[in-house]
Formats: C-alpha cells, sequence, structure tokens
C-alpha cells in the first residue's frame, strides 16, 4: 500500500532533526521512494520552514544539539580541498589531519585540477557525500578567478575554514574563518635580514599567480620602498608563466642576472622554492657565484634547504597552519556558538643558510 504524503514527509522530518543534516539520496534509500520524490518533499518542508535545504543535502532547522567537547559524532568526516601540484600545503594537510583524527573526525581529501571554479563541484560533491565541514584553499591564479568564487564561498551553509586565502576586504565570504601565514612579515624578515648584511640593492622576483604570489609582490614593494637603508629595488617575474595578468614591464620580465647587473644589486629574494633552485642554477651557468657575488633568499622553505649552496629561507608555518584551521572548524562543529568569525594570522620565520654573507666592506665577518 502506497504510504501517505504527510506521512512519509514526517518521517523525513524526523529522520532529518535526528541526524540535523542528511542526504537526499539516503533519505530515498532509507524511504524506499524516487530521489524526485524526497526532493519535492523537501521543497515542501522548506517552503513551510520545517527544512533547509543546501548541496545535495537536507538540514533541520532546530537548533543542533552540542556535541561533547572530548569528540563529535561517530562517523563524522569534513572534506580538504587543495590545488593539484601544490606541494607547500603538505604540511598544511598533515597539520590538519593530525588535529581531526585526534578528534575521531574523518578526512576527505579531495584536489582540484589547474582550471578556473575546479573547486565548487568538488565540494559539493563533498557535501552531497556528508562532510559536515570544509577545509578550503582555491587556487586563485588571479583576481577574477578569486572573485567568481565568492557567490558559492558565501552560500555555504556548513561549517568552512579557508587555509591561506582570505577573501578581499567587504566581499561575500569576508566573513568566513581563515587561517593564513603573515606574508608580509615574511617579506619584512627577508629584507631586514639582508640589509643587515649591508646589502642596499635588492631584486625581488616573485610569482604573481596567487594571492601568496601577490601578497608578497605588494609587501615587498611597500616594506622595500620605505626602507631607509635600500638605494634601489627591482621586481621580477621568478618564472615564465608564473604571472596570470600582466602586462609587465620589460625589468619585470627581464633574465636575472641581466637584471642583477643593471641595477647594482647584491641580493634576490625568491619566491617559491623550486623558482629558487632553478634561479640558482642559472646564475651559476652565468658566472654568478651564490653567495660570493649574490646573497639569495627563498621563500616558502619546503625544499630550499636541499640546494647547493643550501639556501636561507623565509619558512611560513604550513602545519600550524592546518592544525589552527582544523581547531576552528572543529569548534563550529562541535557547536561552540555565538562566536564571531576568526581571521587568524602566524608568523613565519627566517631559516639562515649558506646562501647569505654579508657584503664586502660592510664590516664584520661572511655569515
Amino acid at each position: 500500500m502506497r504510504e501517505p504524503v504527510d506521512v512519509r514527509r514526517q518521517r523525513i522530518l524526523a529522520a532529518v532533526q535526528a541526524r540535523g543534516t542528511a542526504r537526499v539520496r539516503d533519505l530515498a534509500d532509507e524511504l524506499q521512494v524516487s530521489v524526485v520524490t524526497v526532493r519535492r518533499d523537501v521543497e515542501e518542508l522548506t517552503r513551510e520552514g520545517r527544512l533547509r535545504r543546501g548541496h545535495g543535502v537536507v538540514r533541520s532547522t532546530l537548533p543542533a544539539p552540542e556535541v561533547p567537547a572530548g569528540g563529535l559524532a561517530d562517523g563524522d568526516r569534513v572534506a580538504v580541498v587543495v590545488p593539484e601540484r601544490h606541494s607547500y600545503l603538505t604540511e598544511t594537510l598533515h597539520g590538519a589531519r593530525t588535529v581531526l583524527e585526534e578528534a575521531g573526525v574523518r578526512l576527505a581529501l579531495h584536489i582540484a585540477p589547474q582550471a578556473a571554479g575546479a573547486e565548487r563541484p568538488l565540494a559539493e560533491r563533498a557535501l552531497e557525500d556528508g562532510a559536515r565541514g570544509l577545509l578550503l584553499a582555491p587556487r586563485w591564479s588571479s583576481l577574477a578567478a578569486e572573485e567568481a568564487d565568492h557567490g558559492w564561498l558565501a552560500a555555504l551553509d556548513v561549517p568552512t575554514v579557508l587555509m591561506e586565502r582570505r577573501p578581499r576586504r567587504g566581499s561575500a565570504p569576508h566573513v568566513l574563518d581563515s587561517v593564513c601565514s603573515d606574508h608580509w612579515y615574511g617579506a619584512h624578515l627577508a629584507v631586514e635580514h639582508l640589509v643587515g648584511l649591508g646589502h642596499r640593492r635588492i631584486v625581488f622576483a616573485t610569482r604573481d599567480d596567487s594571492p601568496t604570489a601577490r601578497t608578497l609582490r605588494a609587501a615587498f614593494a611597500e616594506i622595500a620602498g620605505a626602507h631607509p637603508l635600500v638605494e634601489r629595488w627591482a621586481w621580477a617575474l621568478s618564472a615564465p608563466g608564473a604571472g596570470q595578468e600582466g602586462p609587465y614591464s620589460a625589468d619585470e620580465t627581464a633574465e636575472l642576472p641581466a637584471l642583477l647587473r643593471g641595477t647594482g644589486a647584491t641580493a634576490l629574494v625568491l619566491h617559491g622554492d623550486v623558482d629558487a633552485l632553478m634561479i640558482v642554477q642559472r646564475l651559476a651557468d652565468e658566472a654568478v657565484r651564490v653567495p660570493e657575488d649574490c646573497s639569495v633568499v627563498a621563500y616558502d622553505d619546503v625544499v630550499a634547504g636541499l640546494a647547493t649552496p643550501p639556501l636561507t629561507a623565509v619558512a611560513p608555518p604550513r602545519a600550524e597552519v592546518g592544525r589552527v584551521a582544523a581547531e576552528l572548524l572543529l569548534e563550529r562543529l562541535r557547536g561552540v556558538g555565538g562566536r564571531p568569525a576568526r581571521r587568524v594570522e602566524l608568523l613565519p620565520r627566517l631559516m639562515v643558510r649558506g646562501s647569505t654573507r654579508r657584503v664586502d666592506g660592510a664590516g664584520g665577518t661572511p655569515e
């Protein structure tokens, strides 16, 4: 005998209220009806204000029960979405995983391909599969790509934390929790280290195809431009294809050995690590010795210590970013209500190695 519509909808309502959230697909299997039927019922219950719809999931309008601080409900999981070929975030993932596993929460990793908007379908699929929260690091290779994601990020109705990403001020997703390295401070560490060794002319070579790269470029320009001991500085792309938004001037796309000669610079700051290693190799081909002729500071410190010579590097707190992001997400999942969104910044460190030394005649001994 066919179940009355009112009875079926009461069963849907009871199931969702008992769990807090449920997938439409699971409800259809449980009630032994089609997904289309459940969607129709859910639409009506939503119109009545008794349910809320998400991306393939249904949520109760009743307050979520508090979960004991000692752990979340058994079987809960969160999704992490990061770009492919992004070794910088490997330690960040490990940091997040450690915190989540200690809380008994499973982590589902999703890798976004190198295409604009690739993160959204992965996040939606994860929510349809029952993820209760999201840790996101969108690629955002350009400002346009970032702005294109603002709408769906702002519409997310599950706890979400951005890692090493911070939406522009006043944008729709500005109110999301986020954890970032303080890259301005990282740039400050690099400049102060080189100035302290007597360097007065510095070339900065960074990528220009990520939020971190754009933040670093602006930071280096601000710090070097205002520093009383920096006589001259220039900026260039660290590698072909490292920029997306151009156009760039001749200096900005110049070969670094030529730019060093043209500016009289005695020091380089290079972002990121792999590009830094390749640039040091190119300098050697041009008979520019590191650190005798040019001191080098790398930014990221993923593989900088493996170079010859080992590169002095600014090391953002990658693992700590993941740990703090996971802790913020767990707070939200545990129903810690009432607190405002948090925008956390963590300070990088400077790892001094063999690629920087005091300028001849600046006093003191080589470092």
